[in-house]
């Protein structure tokens, strides 16, 4: 939830893992040339509105950098402030379905701009203008996004907690519910629940701090037990939030809540946390665990939604090897199988902050400016 919604200032400071871009990515080109007669905008191939506020307000801040840097004065070298802008967009993953779209678009776009302008600044404020999340996602690995004091924002920043090297081991595995785009977008049911919910009010207040620093704790320590655990009572929380909002919100659906249970069965039976799950705003869920823990939990997740048809295209992303269960395990585990329910699987982790593209094919703008 937001305490400023035009500058895009939270409640709470957050924390979020920032993904690798060899499986979940969005990929920006920018161009700008004296030859443009307006700014345009094209994401996923179709043209889209580049009038939107939150497109502007990221053009505005990097440009009032880039002039700010100049001094005020052009410098002939430099690329004239006065050229519209043509920038094309794509992701190769489901868009506003909850798999954080925005904030790897927002990233990605300011990360395109900046050095377009030739800017090196701390660029996670403008990027929080473009989406909040997105501040998280100018870096990589573990990230924590400050909630700061300032009514300017200009202390709600991004800083790093840890980079992606630091816990070699962490896998994260997305289950693809729903590619659908969710009814209620995170921004309108996260304003409901500021204005309506005061199971919000205390958890940003109470507990988000202290939880804070444990989370900062357990991944310092690598330690899976705490991190996991710690994971789902967050997210449960949060879900407990969207319920207390009134109306309320509901992102999770039956097939989320089989997820849910099958996770804390699979621990059960190991009597420890061996895998930890946490639902964003949308039905989709993202599964912590460690990279010895995946062939076998995938296969737990195999039987227990069995693919439609996509059986060979049902695990993407890093290689996962095979695993048999035992059948106690199976027995214990699996207990209802919903053919179908899970579309597919995503088997990626932690990664880098935006990279360069030097490769010109994978370049989305042609010579002419045009996709």
């Amino acid at each position: 939830g937001k305490r400023d919604t035009d500058l895009i200032l939270p409640i709470n400071s957050s924390l979020s893992v920032t993904l690798h871009q060899d499986q979940l990515k969005t990929t920006t080109t920018a161009a700008a040339s004296r030859d443009f007669t307006e700014d345009r905008l094209w994401l996923n191939g179709k043209e889209a509105d580049v009038g939107h506020p939150r497109v502007q307000a990221c053009l505005r801040e990097v440009r009032r950098l880039a002039r700010k840097r100049r001094g005020g004065g052009e410098d002939s070298a430099a690329l004239s402030l006065s050229y519209k802008i043509h920038v094309a967009s794509e992701n190769n993953f489901p868009t506003a379905a909850g798999l954080a779209s925005s904030a790897a678009g927002y990233a990605c776009l300011v990360s395109a701009l900046a050095r377009l302008y030739g800017l090196q600044e701390e660029l996670s404020e403008v990027a929080r203008r473009g989406s909040g999340s997105a501040c998280r996602s100018m870096f990589g690995g573990f990230v924590q996004w400050q909630r700061g004091e300032r009514p300017d924002g200009s202390d709600s920043l991004a800083l790093q907690v840890a980079p992606e090297t630091h816990w070699p081991e962490l896998r994260v595995l997305i289950l693809v519910v729903s590619g659908e785009k969710k009814p209620v977008g995170s921004t309108a049911g996260m304003q409901t629940s500021v204005e309506t919910s005061p199971l919000l009010k205390h958890r940003a207040e109470a507990v988000v701090p202290e939880r804070l620093a444990q989370m900062m704790r357990h991944i310092r320590d690598r330690d899976f037990e705490g991190f996991g655990q710690l994971a789902m009572r967050d997210s449960n929380q949060f879900h407990a939030t969207c319920l207390d909002t009134f109306p309320p919100i509901f992102y999770l659906t039956d097939v989320s809540r089989h997820i849910i249970a099958l996770a804390h069965r699979y621990n059960g039976h190991h009597g420890h946390t061996k895998v930890a799950y946490s639902f964003d705003a949308g039905p989709n869920a993202v599964i912590f665990a460690l990279a010895d823990t995946v062939a076998e939990f995938v296969e737990v997740l195999r039987r227990s939604f069995p693919p439609a048809s996509n059986g060979d295209q049902f695990v993407r992303g890093l290689p996962v090897g095979s695993a048999t269960l035992a059948p106690e395990l199976a027995a214990a585990v699996v207990t209802e199988p919903v053919p179908g329910a899970v579309q597919y699987i995503l088997h990626t982790q932690p990664g880098p902050g935006p990279q360069l593209v030097d490769d010109p094919s994978q370049h989305l703008l042609g010579a002419d400016g045009l996709p």
